[in-house]
């Protein structure tokens, strides 16, 4: 196993210039998949969400805000990746500083909104489920809305001129500066991951408690959770779907966030953990971008119709 000088500042970010021709052939074509499903699956949401007006939400925003996000991952960083990885190590492409910058600050802002999309999704139905109805409408004007998507690009463009090194992993250098940055990351998204889960915990135990309360709601944002849509079942049924609905999307949110964040954090107060670790804990986390609009639309019953509507053998184009 090589030890973490075996990371070379010329590899693509998630290879290692030890690696043989056959492990960076797997990679380029799993960085390949990656990238066409999700550039498929995120622009499809995001053409269905601006051409039928029943997905025109609040909700859909922030979901739209993520897939926008996520395109700058699946549609510009993995293709990279992919063709890096077949060339040879000593390439002059992959030597060149500003174009590592340059793949390292498409992935930073990629990833960077995409997690504050989530837990701006997240909030948003936390509010819509625990709070009044008029605290919602006030919260959520169109306004408002448009500022929390605007501050979400402009958190993630803030540390491109104070840590260039951050997303950079592939120098994966010893010094102060970059074990810094890595404990920055991972306290970020630790800190992003226990407000989505406080969310998501009480939207679970609202609706647990009180299926009525989310009945009387009239609002299109409720076809927006990852609950079933229509037609409802028995209460007791509801309350357990739903529960186990955003207990799954927790469980993929960490599965693909979490191995990054104690891998940075065993590297900063221990010692740094295997490159192949490292690289897959990035891997990942890289891959809930081409996860991402499954994991919002999947149980939306207006997502599906709208879908089968585009989709061949549709049922015909829905009224937009």
């Amino acid at each position: 196993m090589p030890n973490a000088s075996s990371w070379s500042a010329s590899s693509p970010l998630l290879l290692l210039w030890e690696d043989s021709s056959g492990t960076r052939i797997f990679l380029s074509l799993l960085y390949a998949v990656l990238a066409i499903s999700g550039t498929l699956s995120n622009v499809m949401v995001i053409y269905l969400v601006f051409s039928f007006k029943k997905l025109q939400t609040t909700s859909n925003a922030f979901i739209v805000n993520g897939c926008a996000a996520d395109l700058s991952v699946c549609a510009l960083w993995m293709p990279q990746e992919a063709v890096l990885g077949l060339l040879p190590p000593n390439s002059s492409s992959l030597r060149s500083a500003e174009y590592r910058l340059l793949r390292g600050g498409l992935l930073g802002l990629g990833l960077t909104v995409s997690l504050a999309s989530h837990l701006l999704v997240a909030f948003n139905r936390y509010v819509l489920i625990t709070k009044l109805p008029s605290v919602y409408q006030a919260l959520y004007q169109r306004r408002h809305t448009g500022c929390m998507i605007g501050l979400s690009w402009a958190l993630a463009l803030l540390p491109v001129p104070l840590l260039p090194g951050l997303w950079t992993l592939g120098s994966a250098q010893s010094d102060g500066s970059s074990r810094y940055s890595a404990l920055l990351l991972a306290l970020a998204v630790l800190g992003q991951t226990a407000l989505l889960l406080h969310c998501y915990l009480g939207i679970v135990r609202r609706v647990r408690g009180s299926a009525k309360r989310v009945s009387v709601l009239n609002f299109h944002l409720l076809h927006q959770l990852p609950f079933p849509a229509a037609p409802p079942p028995p209460r007791r049924a509801q309350r357990r779907l739903s529960s186990v609905s955003v207990l799954l999307l927790c469980c993929v949110f960490l599965l693909g966030t979490q191995p990054l964040v104690w891998v940075s954090l065993l590297g900063f107060f221990l010692r740094p953990a295997p490159p192949a670790l490292q690289a897959a804990s990035w891997l990942l986390l890289c891959s809930l971008s081409a996860l991402n609009p499954l994991l919002y639309t999947w149980r939306s019953e207006e997502f599906r119709r709208a879908a089968r509507s585009v989709l061949p053998r549709g049922e015909g184009p829905a009224a937009a």
